[in-house]
């Protein structure tokens, strides 16, 4: 192998067999590095004939491929998963049988990489010194620690540590979802590393042990096998799989500037002069800068005395107010920075149509404060991300503004939530959208004339076509 890539697979110390596997070569007349890791899952056969199967398919996919470089990628999982699924009914044997991946493919001349991703396979960046997890888990365990839920060593130990839910060969209907593989692209710089490896490798040794390997002086292939080893002095639960791939550019390098140098023969009594003219004006200065620090100080307060004024002239005019709507009456949370971007996205938009992929390449996003929706028309495409309820909120995921005429939720799963879409008119149009586990799904709040007498029947005049979110655990 080169000196800027190594792979390298172990069974580890608890497991005769071993169904991990990788791919670590140059692609396409070397235009790529592919690094790849395979785990497989479903017994002691059915482990090791499904990441041989994938990994077949991978190469083979790759190398006849053209084309935009991570449409490649996925149909190289499209294949493998085809692979596997024909393998198992072809036979009849190793029903359970299926892997989880990891592709990452490397352009160290355009300083780049591009990444595919399915289960709990995992894809670092190692940058100035620091690890970066780049790929998220698809299981339990991997969204609480994903999420800050739990800590790294709580989610190594966790009971439910092995349990999945997605992988290569499941044969399901959620393999043709949009966001089923995980896809992303970042910049490679020089002096950058890759790591890619197996959970045999993630659940024995912690983030801090892995950045100090890497922070070694030792080549590829050594820092590879010292990080096998170190899996296996932790316990070797499981087969062990690394590949790493390094941008052996040389950094950029800043010339340094020139300093100026002082002659010695230059007049000593001009220098003393200048440096007397200098202190005067800076003096000057001093007195000037004072003088407008305290103007700018008065002016600040006489701005926060009339902005109190005026917020609290606002507030017992609202109080009294017999019109007050239900946006008003939405007390806010204190957003996260993903949930601010997701909020700005949706009621700033300039197009009347929204790809919230564009703006999150994970799968799921935690909720701590409703999402009002004010635009007049607007098509919402989720791409299948999850809207999941922070477990201390107990509003509405999503609340439509009355202005808003037709606002068309696609392809979303709202998770968790007391009242899932809170309504006002018949605005709402729904496709593809799923609720799971939300005790009042869509919620229509009624506008009535205020102090008037009012007769009549209220009825539900919604009909829904719900289906159950259905999840597949699988333990490997």
């Amino acid at each position: 192998m080169a000196d800027n890539f190594y792979g390298i697979t172990d069974a580890g110390k608890m497991r005769d067999n071993n169904e991990d596997n990788f791919i670590a070569q140059t692609i396409l007349n070397g235009k790529y590095i592919a690094g790849c890791v395979i785990d497989g899952v479903g017994g002691y056969e059915g482990g090791e004939i499904a990441s041989a199967l994938a990994r077949t398919a991978i190469i083979n996919t790759i190398k006849k491929a053209s084309g935009d470089v991570i449409n490649v990628m996925k149909k190289s999982f499209i294949a493998a998963n085809e692979k596997i699924t024909r393998e198992k009914q072809t036979k009849g044997e190793n029903m359970q049988m299926a892997c989880v991946v990891t592709l990452v493919l490397t352009d160290i001349k355009e300083n780049k990489f591009y990444y595919t991703h399915v289960g709990d396979t995992r894809l670092y960046l190692f940058r100035d010194h620091s690890l970066v997890k780049v790929s998220h888990d698809h299981s339990f365990v991997g969204f609480l620690e994903d999420s800050g839920r739990i800590t790294e060593d709580a989610a190594m130990n966790h009971p439910k540590r092995n349990e999945i839910n997605k992988a290569l060969g499941f044969n399901d209907e959620k393999f043709s979802e949009p966001d089923y593989i995980e896809t992303g692209e970042s910049p490679f710089l020089p002096g950058d590393m890759l790591l890619i490896c197996s959970d045999g490798l993630s659940d024995m040794i912690n983030n801090r042990t892995i950045t100090g390997i890497l922070n070694s002086p030792r080549t590829i292939k050594e820092k590879s096998e010292a990080l096998v080893e170190a899996a296996n002095l932790a316990g070797g639960k499981d087969n062990i799989t690394v590949v790493l791939i390094h941008n052996n550019k040389p950094p950029l390098q800043q010339e340094a500037t020139k300093p100026v140098i002082v002659k010695k023969n230059e007049p000593v009594q001009e220098v003393i002069t200048n440096k007397e003219i200098i202190n005067e004006r800076i003096s000057e200065e001093k007195h000037r800068s004072g003088i407008g620090v305290r103007f700018l100080a008065v002016l600040c307060l006489l701005l926060l005395l009339a902005l109190a004024w005026f917020v609290y002239k606002d507030y017992f005019q609202n109080t009294n107010s017999s019109k007050k709507e239900i946006i008003d009456d939405v007390l806010p949370g204190v957003k996260t920075t993903r949930e601010k971007i997701l909020s700005d996205s949706i009621n700033n938009s300039s197009t009347k149509e929204l790809l919230l992929k564009n703006y999150f390449s994970q799968a799921s996003l935690v909720i701590s404060d409703t999402l009002i929706i004010r635009e007049d028309s607007l098509h919402i495409n989720g791409g299948g991300i999850n809207l999941i309820a922070d477990s201390l909120y107990k509003g509405a995921a999503i609340m439509l503004s009355p202005n808003c005429k037709y606002i068309l939720l696609d392809s979303l799963m709202l998770e968790n939530f007391d009242i899932g879409i809170l309504v006002k008119n018949k605005a709402l149009h729904l496709k593809n959208v799923r609720f799971k586990n939300c005790l009042t799904p869509v919620m229509y709040a009624m506008q009535l004339q205020n102090d008037q007498n009012i007769s009549g029947d209220i009825s539900d005049s919604f009909q829904l076509k719900t289906d159950s979110a259905k999840t597949r655990i699988t333990k490997k």
